[in-house]
């Protein structure tokens, strides 16, 4: 498995991999989802060559804490609120280093 670096992720790309510190994390709350209520909050990763938004869904919420180092595996990259950003999904995983 390939190591991503920030700056290279681009909208659509999956199965990206990267090792990132949290700067900050922001709680959004709980939103509807068709699985029923998840608690959501927005985090802002970086690295020696950018930073991005990387999404946490319920758990994952739990596994990002601001200064500490996250390796993020199987993530996929897309665009909400005309901001790029990293997503976690089933087949991710998320971990604190």
């Amino acid at each position: 498995m390939q190591t991503a670096k920030i700056k290279d992720v681009r909208e659509g790309m999956e199965n990206v991999s990267l090792t990132a510190r949290v700067v900050t994390i922001e709680r959004k709350g709980t939103v509807e989802t068709r699985y029923g209520p998840a608690e959501i909050a927005v985090a802002v990763i970086e690295d020696e060559t950018g930073r991005i938004r990387l999404k946490l869904w319920r758990s994952q919420i739990d596994k990002a804490k601001v200064g500490s180092r996250v390796r993020i595996e199987n993530a996929f990259a897309s665009t909400f609120d005309g901001k790029l950003e990293l997503n976690v999904g089933s087949k991710g995983k998320i971990e604190g280093l």
